[in-house]
């Protein structure tokens, strides 16, 4: 693995896919390199943590202390920044073959490309936490979904929800060999990729994802109170609502 690789779970790979298992290039001033035909399409700074979402709770698995850049292309969404080290909430137990339990201070990144997301989750803001965007994807194997949580003023995690709902429908619209859709999923895709506001209640399904496939058995399952750290605002919104 490279010292810049993504969380455990917020790099999505499939055992078919392992190109995926490369993390995001970056320049000096730790951006996101495009790649050869790829658009830059937003770039902001915001508050980056990891979940695992379940049935009935959730548990916020890792968080970083200040914030990364975030950039939304047409392919995927990136993070990246540097100087800190990974915080593992909770004291959760890390004993991944991949992972490091603790890593030295330096950059941290992770990406998530748009055949990937399952649907998202926009938890607004209250009085004393910000405005919160979760990039759901679903796995393998498990009733799990890791989710990645970008949180930040509520106008801009807003805009950033509108850009990756658009962003992920005109990636599968435009890639009809990546999977089979429905007529019924065309419609709804068609309908995300427009550029109209987000309603209803903050839940925005994404048709057309791939599963992701988890690295470690161990990233499957966990000991009952493993990350019993508190799981942040993000559970009570995305808990039960699969």
């Amino acid at each position: 693995m490279h010292d810049d690789a993504s969380p455990f779970f917020i790099g999505p790979h499939r055992f078919d896919a392992p190109d995926d298992d490369v993390a995001p290039v970056l320049d000096r001033r730790h951006e996101l390199v495009p790649e050869p035909g790829e658009r830059v399409l937003w770039r902001h700074r915001l508050h980056a943590a990891g979940y695992l979402l379940g049935p009935t709770e959730a548990w916020q698995r890792w968080a970083l202390p200040v914030p990364v850049t975030v950039t939304v292309t047409d392919r995927r969404i990136a993070y990246a920044g540097g100087g800190w080290q990974l915080a593992v909430v909770g004291g959760v137990r890390d004993t991944a073959r991949h992972r490091h339990r603790v890593r030295t201070p330096g950059l941290v990144s992770g990406q998530i490309r748009w055949q990937w997301p399952s649907r998202l989750e926009l938890v607004p803001a209250g009085p004393d936490r910000p405005a919160e965007l979760l990039v759901v994807c679903d796995a393998l194997r498990t009733i799990w979904q890791p989710a990645l949580a970008l949180a930040g003023p509520a106008d801009e995690v807003t805009e950033l929800a509108r850009q990756v709902r658009r962003s992920v429908a005109t990636f599968r619209l435009t890639r009809p060999q990546l999977v089979d859709l429905s007529p019924a999923e065309r419609d709804v895709l068609r309908l995300r990729a427009g550029g109209g506001p987000l309603a209803g209640d903050g839940r925005i399904t994404l048709p057309g994802s791939l599963p992701v496939e988890f690295r470690s058995r161990d990233d499957y399952y966990h000991p009952a109170g493993a990350g019993s750290g508190s799981p942040g605002p993000a559970a009570g919104a995305a808990c039960g609502r699969r």
